[in-house]
Parts: C-alpha cells; structure tokens; sequence
C-alpha cells in the first residue's frame, strides 16, 4: 500500500512537521495521539468553564484514539465520533486496519467513515476486536452486515483478540491487556516498550507484570476528582508509581482536569498530559 503521509501542525509553535518513512534506520513504532479527550471532548457542547473557552491549543481534545505507525503498516485504536476530522485533519491516506479497546460509543461511532479507505484502495477493513465488541458492532451497525448487497456500505471483517493473547497486524505485535472500567472488562495494547491503557479504573493483578519495564505507559486520567470507571489525576499517578515506566502520558481528559498548563506544573517530570497531535517514538 502507498506510504502514509502525515502533516503534522506542532500544537506549540507554526512549523508544520512532515513524517518522513524514509528517516527510519531501525524498527521504531510511532504513536500519534489523533485524540486525547473524553467523551464530550473539549470544549464541551454549550460549557462556559474557563477550560473550555481556552485558547491554547492544547486545552482542544477530540475524543480518545490514536494511530500505531511502523516500518509497514498503520492502524488505528478506536473510531471515535471524531474519527473522520481525525483522518483529515492528518491528512491520513489509508490505514491497514483497526483495533477496539472496548465497545462504548465514544470509541466506536466514526467506524461507518472507514468507507473511503474501502472506496479508494479496493480493500475490505479488518477490525481487531473482542467478543463483546463484535457483538455490539453487530447490533449497532446492522445496517452493514444485514444488507451487504446494498452499493456504498463499509466492508468490514472481524478478527476476533483475547486477553493476553499476542497478535500481529503487519511487523507489529500486539498484546492485548485487560483492564477494568467500572464493571466492563476492556483491552489495552502493549507493543514491545510501549502501552496504551485508556479507559480504565483497575488494572488487575494479572496485567501487571506485562506492564513494567515500560519505555513509554499512556494512561487514562479523567479529571481531579473521583469517577465511578476512569481513574483521576491522583489514582493515575499511583499507578504510575507501582508500574515505574520511563515516561508517562495521560489521556482521556475532560474540562474538569483543569487547564493543560496549569496541571503539567503540577506533575511530575517524567509524567505529561498528552495533547492532540502528540508524536511518540520507541524502539
């Protein structure tokens, strides 16, 4: 498939960045951040909070989700209502496949726009996904699977994943570690130093040792107070204590964290709030 191209508009400055495929010497994963918000995003639909009239950039977040980029391929964790300005915001050219966290509708409602890349590239778009995901996807998008003689629906194919269970997609291998959001059972993904770990309140016992000796940990961190499925700041940060990575980055903000740059004083140093447009790399 063509090379993927992304022009990257650095949040902190007016340089524009262009990924290059052809600067790699060695094997080194990439992870965009095409979202880092919670459910409403930022600014919130009709909120008058001092976060959500900010003009720093970096207080803008489009629903959590985010691209994995190697050597030969390049894929997307969730399809957000998001995903379609995600995509061309980038300027995405195509994408190998997806892979689902979980079911719920802040990380699944933009799978219909995976329809140009079916359009453009004669291609049928795998969809990485557990048990309850597909079901739900089934449901939820009835539409698709019950009517494929139907000109225009998206061509979808399931690839069904288990916990701790390591696949690939490309030279990427993945390993899919439960979590726990409120009662619902949901996946993070670690590949090779890297993990990402969105949307949880609990890390069972079982995951742990699959999470140390991490370069880089992107842990979900709702906002300062408590919440009944998401950790807050401080909860996150424990968590970060107990795994010890070399780098940590939250993800899934809402408005009631508080200003990017006020809570990034606050944080230690070898934590940061992720932002839209974050590149990560590692070996």
């Amino acid at each position: 498939m063509p090379d993927l191209v992304i022009l990257h508009v650095l949040v902190s400055s007016e340089n524009l960045y262009l990924y290059d495929p052809s600067l790699k010497t060695k094997h080194i994963l990439e992870f965009l951040f095409t979202g880092t918000g919670t459910s409403t995003g930022i600014p919130m639909v009709g909120c008058d909070c001092e976060v959500c009239q900010s003009t720093d950039p970096l207080d803008t977040r489009l629903r959590a989700s985010g691209m994995v980029i190697s050597d030969e391929v390049q894929f997307v964790i969730d399809t957000g209502p998001d995903f379609r300005r995600q995509m061309l915001q980038h300027k995405v050219r195509d994408i190998d496949a997806v892979v689902y966290t979980h079911q719920h509708k802040d990380h699944t409602a933009g799978l219909d726009d995976v329809r140009p890349f079916n359009y453009l590239h004669d291609k049928t778009m795998p969809l990485y996904v557990s048990e309850a995901v597909e079901t739900h996807l089934r449901k939820e998008y009835y539409y698709i699977f019950e009517r494929s003689d139907y000109p225009g629906l998206p061509r979808l194919t399931f690839q069904r994943i288990h916990p701790l269970q390591a696949f690939y997609i490309g030279d990427v291998e993945i390993l899919p570690i439960p979590l726990m959001h409120g009662s619902l059972e949901v996946l993070g993904f670690k590949m090779g130093t890297f993990a990402y770990l969105t949307d949880t309140n609990g890390i069972p016992e079982v995951s742990i040792p699959h999470l140390k000796n991490l370069d880089i940990l992107v842990l979900d961190a709702l906002r300062i107070t408590p919440h009944y499925s998401h950790f807050n700041l401080a909860q996150a940060l424990d968590m970060v204590d107990k795994l010890e990575p070399k780098q940590a980055y939250l993800t899934h903000i809402s408005h009631l964290m508080g200003l990017h740059a006020e809570v990034s004083l606050g944080l230690p140093p070898h934590v940061s709030l992720a932002y839209d447009g974050l590149r990560l790399r590692w070996e």
